[in-house]
């Protein structure tokens, strides 16, 4: 089902796409849970305060973009890490 609302999925890939202050933003993948297609966004879609990124293995919830059903949108983390341990 694409569209109609929230999805969620688990992030598979990253691929650097040399964006972003360093060169090193990424373009991400997610494959959804339910249907198990493939969606790509890349950090600018990432729902978040601070730094926007994710890591591979991470589950998270987001929306299938309305004119590009390839493509994910608002995208939000399930779990919420903590920080001491994620930026290490």
């Amino acid at each position: 089902m694409i569209g109609g609302g929230p999805r969620h999925g688990t992030i598979v890939d990253r691929l650097p796409s040399g964006g972003g202050l360093d060169g090193a933003a990424g373009l991400y993948t997610v494959q959804d849970d339910e249907d198990q297609r493939y969606y790509g966004f890349d950090y600018r879609q990432i729902v978040t305060e601070g730094f926007r990124t994710v890591r591979t293995g991470e589950r998270v919830r987001f929306h299938v973009h309305p004119d590009s059903p390839d493509r994910a949108e608002f995208v939000i983390r399930c779990d919420q890490p903590d920080p001491a341990e994620y930026y290490r």
